[in-house]
């Protein structure tokens, strides 16, 4: 089956770098690696909420949207 994924550029690299050394595809690299991740128990996270003791959000967000938030960290603006 073929499918698409967004990986990060400097994973893709390694990646080739390991499959170049281990003379296997990219795809065997990564069904390989799927397989082991898949063999092991997921791990849980937790993760901690993070506060901070300021006055909330800043005026030009006070009322935004997640999206609109999100666009201008992003420059999408």
């Amino acid at each position: 089956m073929k499918t698409t994924l967004d990986i990060s550029d400097d994973l893709l690299l390694r990646a080739k770098k390991a499959a170049r050394q281990q003379g296997v595809t990219i795809r065997s690299l990564v069904e390989t690696g799927l397989s082991l991740a898949l063999q092991q128990p997921a791990k849980k996270c937790v993760v901690k909420p993070v506060t901070f003791r300021g006055k909330g959000r800043q005026p030009e967000f006070k009322n935004a949207t997640w999206e609109k938030m999100r666009d201008s960290i992003y420059g999408f603006d």
